[in-house]
C-alpha cells in the first residue's frame, strides 16, 4: 500500500506540473520530468541503477529541448564554485581544477592528499584516506558539479568533516541511505579536535551519489 501511495503522489505531481507548466513546455520536456521523478523514486526505493539510467536519460531529453538553460546552469555552478573556493581554501598552495569529466581513483594505493577544488559535469571519485599522506595538518577538498558519484572510505584515526548537498540522488552514510530530492548531509568525527591530521570534505551536486564508509 505505501509504494502505491508513493507513486499515486509522483503521478499526481507529475500532472500538476505538466498542467502548470504545459502551456511553455514541449512534449520532450514533460516526457524528461516524468523520466526524472521516475528514477528518483527508482533511487528512494533501492533500485540504485535503473534509479541512475532513468536520471540520465532524462537529463539527456532536457538536454536536447533545453541546451540554453543546460549551459546556464552549467555556468551558474562554475560562478558559484569559484566563488565559494575563494572563500573556503584560505591557503595559496592549493589545486583548483575545472573540467567536462573527470576521474579520481585513489583506492589502490598510496596518494598525496593536498587542499583542492574541483569541479565537473561529470565525475566520479573513489577516494581512500587510509592510503593518505597528507601535505598539511588540515586539508580542505571540495567536489562540485553537474553529476557525480563519490565513494569515501575514512578510517577512524583521521579528524573529518563532511559537508554536502546533493539536490537529485542519495547520501549513503556507513550504510543509512537518504535518497530522493533535497538532500543535504553534516557530519563531524567525535575526535576531530584532538585529531593531528584533519580533513574537511565539501560536497555538491545537482545530481550526485555519495557513499560514505567508515573503516
Amino acid at each position: 500500500m505505501g509504494k502505491r501511495n508513493r507513486i499515486i503522489a509522483i503521478g499526481l505531481i507529475g500532472i500538476g506540473l505538466m498542467m502548470l507548466f504545459g502551456k511553455w513546455m514541449s512534449f520532450l520536456t514533460i516526457v524528461a520530468l516524468l523520466l526524472l521523478l521516475l528514477g528518483v523514486y527508482r533511487i528512494h526505493n533501492g533500485d540504485i541503477k535503473k534509479g541512475y539510467i532513468f536520471l540520465g536519460i532524462g537529463a539527456g531529453l532536457i538536454l536536447l529541448d533545453h541546451l540554453i538553460l543546460i549551459v546556464a546552469i552549467c555556468l551558474i555552478s562554475l560562478g558559484l564554485f569559484y566563488g565559494k573556493s575563494k572563500k573556503i581554501q584560505t591557503k595559496e598552495n592549493f589545486l583548483q581544477k575545472t573540467s567536462f569529466m573527470s576521474n579520481f581513483d585513489l583506492d589502490q594505493s598510496p596518494w598525496v592528499m593536498r587542499s583542492m577544488s574541483v569541479w565537473h559535469v561529470l565525475g566520479e571519485s573513489d577516494l581512500d584516506i587510509s592510503l593518505a599522506m597528507p601535505e598539511e595538518k588540515e586539508t580542505v577538498i571540495m567536489f562540485q558539479g553537474v553529476m557525480g558519484d563519490i565513494d569515501l572510505d575514512i578510517p577512524d584515526y583521521y579528524g573529518v568533516e563532511i559537508e554536502a548537498f546533493v539536490v537529485f540522488g542519495s547520501i549513503n552514510f556507513d550504510g543509512k541511505k537518504d535518497s530522493g530530492m533535497m538532500n543535504r548531509f553534516s557530519w563531524k568525527s567525535t575526535n576531530y579536535i584532538d585529531s593531528d591530521y584533519k580533513v574537511k570534505f565539501i560536497v555538491s551536486y545537482i545530481v550526485g551519489d555519495l557513499d560514505i564508509r567508515l573503516t
